[in-house]
């Protein structure tokens, strides 16, 4: 089977020796992204102390903002309830890959703004996998939950096999009441800009949108998926269900 967004040293980079380190590194950034200084370098000058690999430091990434930024981003999310009757704007790839990383068993990390994200790094290739289906299924499930009546999925068209999911998409979602688009476009993040009604967990997404849903940590949570989750977040929060 394909473990999406896993890679074997995982268990190693992400042991409690080293989330107690990604922990105090968390702290660390933070602080100095809260007072200018750029993600990048706060990134590397804290890491290079702690000797993280590459693949601690992406983690890092994902997981940071500024204190001023989370907060903006968790005043952003909408609660489930509201998605009846609406229509979805849907960054088709991150939403999808989350959940197959969840669905294959790989890692996922928590970020201090509530969303979680993914380590899977599209980079323009793309192939489906056994758990892609199932994802869908997932999707199209809690859709009809929550009496969703539109929705549209926005796929970077230069990224490999994006017609092969969109006609997943399209076929998977047949049997469910509500209106489906999928549009290949070059950009999906463009389209998303000052946007209500987004499902997305990118960064720039949120930070420039409306409003969005949480619907990956949301399906991920209620179908009790038993992925890789690691949670190096400055406060002890307890579960996904924070």
């Amino acid at each position: 089977m394909v473990r999406r967004g896993y890679d074997s040293q995982d268990e190693r980079w992400f042991s409690q020796v080293e989330l107690e380190k990604l922990k105090q590194a968390n702290h660390d950034i933070t602080w100095l992204i809260n007072r200018g200084y750029k993600l990048e370098g706060s990134v590397t000058f804290v890491s290079n102390r702690f000797l993280f690999s590459n693949r601690q430091r992406e983690a890092l990434k994902r997981v940071i903002c500024a204190s001023t930024c989370c907060l903006k981003r968790m005043e952003k999310e909408l609660p489930l309830e509201q998605m009846k009757g609406k229509t979805l704007y849907i960054d088709g790839f991150n939403l999808i890959i989350t959940l197959e990383v969840a669905l294959s068993g790989g890692t996922l990390v928590f970020g201090n703004d509530g969303n979680i994200r993914d380590l899977a790094g599209l980079r323009g290739s793309y192939r489906m996998i056994e758990e892609t289906e199932q994802a869908l299924q997932l999707l199209g499930q809690f859709f009809k939950r929550y009496e969703v009546s539109h929705v549209i999925f926005y796929l970077d068209a230069p990224v490999s096999n994006s017609k092969r999911l969109k006609s997943s998409i399209l076929s998977m979602m047949k049997a469910i009441p509500l209106s489906v688009e999928v549009e290949l476009v070059p950009n999906a993040d463009v389209l998303l800009v000052n946007k209500e009604y987004v499902v997305s967990t990118d960064a720039a997404i949120l930070d420039s949108c409306l409003s969005y849903f949480n619907l990956s940590k949301a399906i991920i949570r209620e179908n009790q998926v038993s992925a890789m989750m690691v949670d190096f977040r400055m406060k002890e929060r307890g579960s996904i269900d924070d």
